[in-house]
């Protein structure tokens, strides 16, 4: 049995597989999350929701997504990566579908809170599944590939939503579904049969060391900073700034583009100057285009603060990827704090989401959420300096 799991493998073509994760990655995050942000304002207008309700249902996602990530590496174990995988991404169309009628809030809440769990689970278990079979040559590049889904997914519902909205709430759904059906058959194939992703329970070096827990917290508070701009920048624009649906919907666009081009740019940042170093510039760089409109709301500002929160966004995961297995220095060890660190940062913004989400019900404006997610942001660089300080100052 093993001997044929493992032919069938052998046999899987790595561009299929490629396709099969970057699929995943388009479905479960860019899609099933970010195609919500450019529709809150017209499920508000339609009076699905009511403005807060909404927001709520924004962080429902990412409460999903949380639980995702903490059952994906048991889902593995118990049904095997590649069952765990397909089953979560027809779980996600389904949530496309479910979603085109407004039941109660109840009915969407649970689904949005089901397709965050699909994206937490493809999220943690795709490209340690794809990678293995993959030559090592061509290993950061299929990896980048995977990631560049969650901005193709962006870009693609800034683009899409305003024209589907036109047709009305209900019939966006059932597009939205029609093309993550359609992803998931193209993708369904293409998964190596008999791959393992999860790592051994027992990893010496993955959570104890002190730069590794910093990184964890990090991460989750890089997750704090990155939630007003992707549950709040569409409504923010739209309504906040009363530019329209349309105009908030191509500023969306921007941070879709933006995301299509992080993993690699950031990928060839850290080539250049190190992922500690890389790491450290994205945070500063971060806290800078969040903050910005807490101060600005100009075009400049928008265009800006989009394109670089929207290259961060997916960009990140490649700089802590990579910092994990600097500090790991072992593919099994890699991955339990690859595990790890997408469970820091679930966390955070889950955490974040219904923060923010209570604050914007109660009153408060958008400048007061990019603040504090560009403090958020601020000091993740400063725990990161703080911790290689303490580590060089314990080391003398």
């Amino acid at each position: 049995m093993a001997s044929a799991a493992s032919h069938t493998a052998k046999q899987t073509s790595p561009w299929r597989a490629t396709l099969a994760g970057l699929s995943a990655s388009l479905i479960g995050i860019g899609l099933a999350r970010f195609a919500y942000t450019p529709l809150i304002p017209a499920l508000i207008a339609a009076q699905w929701f009511a403005p807060s309700a909404a927001a709520y249902l924004g962080a429902a996602n990412l409460a999903g997504y949380l639980a995702g990530a903490l059952l994906a590496r048991p889902l593995a174990r118990r049904l095997g990566a590649v069952t765990a995988l397909r089953a979560n991404m027809v779980l996600a169309v389904a949530g496309f579908f479910a979603c085109s009628a407004p039941v109660s809030f109840l009915w969407y809440f649970l689904w949005r809170f089901a397709v965050g769990i699909a994206g937490g689970v493809l999220m943690v278990l795709a490209a340690p599944t794809v990678l293995p079979h993959v030559p090592p040559a061509r290993r950061g590049l299929v990896g980048g590939a995977i990631f560049t889904g969650v901005g193709l997914g962006i870009a693609a519902s800034g683009t899409l939503v305003p024209l589907l909205l036109r047709l009305g709430v209900a019939e966006t759904w059932w597009m939205l579904g029609a093309l993550a059906a359609v992803l998931t058959l193209l993708g369904w194939s293409g998964w190596p049969e008999g791959s393992a992703p999860a790592a051994p329970v027992t990893a010496p070096h993955a959570p104890r060391s002190p730069l590794l827990l910093a990184l964890y917290a990090e991460y989750a508070l890089n997750a704090v900073g990155l939630v007003p701009h992707m549950v709040f920048l569409v409504d923010f624009i739209a309504r906040g700034l009363g530019e329209g649906v349309a105009r908030g919907a191509q500023y969306w666009v921007v941070f879709g583009l933006g995301a299509v081009a992080g993993p690699s740019l950031a990928g060839h940042l850290a080539d250049r100057i190190g992922f500690a170093q890389a790491l450290r510039l994205a945070f500063a760089l971060e806290a800078a285009a969040v903050g910005l409109l807490a101060v600005a709301t100009g075009p400049a500002a928008l265009f800006v603060s989009a394109a670089v929160v929207g290259g961060f966004v997916p960009g990140i995961v490649a700089l802590v990827l990579g910092r994990a297995h600097e500090l790991v220095g072992g593919h099994a060890g890699a991955d339990r704090a690859w595990s790890f660190a997408t469970i820091a940062f679930a966390t955070g913004q889950a955490a974040a989401a219904y923060g923010f989400s209570y604050l914007y019900a109660a009153g408060r404006d958008h400048a007061l959420l990019f603040a504090l997610g560009a403090g958020a942001l601020a000091l993740a660089l400063v725990i990161d300096v703080a911790a290689a300080g303490a580590l060089r100052f314990s080391r003398a």
